[in-house]
């Protein structure tokens, strides 16, 4: 009879398969750690968008805002090849990344001609500023007649 070893909740087989700790991914509530942070500030001019992202370029990002919707996606595969005189190959390596994060902005709020992006130092820093209309209003004293 043949025993199958346990970690907590799977067998060693799938922590093999998929790469990482199942129990870690299972207690995280399975969710994806390439999936890259993000930080939204809101200011009295707009919102600050940054997402952590090292490893990329900016030519890898697009980003997109519709029906007052922001997302943010990124594509990224690279090819390494080892190939000897005969054009067999030796070694083969491929990865495909990929993320897509969309966020809600109130509704027609953004001046989304105004918006800018820029990428350094492994952050894409996005500026949504805010249209006229919705700015907060400073005080202003009415004069009594």
């Amino acid at each position: 009879m043949t025993l199958i070893k346990y970690n907590n909740r799977f067998p060693r087989f799938f922590d093999d398969f998929f790469g990482k700790e199942m129990d870690e991914w299972v207690a995280n509530g399975g969710t994806n750690k390439s999936t890259p942070a993000v930080n939204v500030k809101e200011t009295e001019d707009g919102f600050d968008v940054e997402v952590a992202a090292p490893g990329l370029s900016k030519e890898d990002f697009k980003v997109d805002i519709d029906n007052d919707v922001l997302t943010i996606s990124s594509e990224k595969e690279e090819k390494h090849e080892d190939q000897d005189k005969e054009g067999k190959y030796t070694q083969r390596e491929f990865s495909y990344q990929s993320f897509k994060r969309s966020f809600k902005l109130p509704e027609n709020a953004i001046d989304a001609d105004k918006v800018a992006a820029k990428y350094e130092q492994g952050v894409l820093h996005l500026s949504l500023p805010k249209r006229e209309e919705v700015k907060p209003k400073p005080a202003r004293q009415i004069e009594i007649a």
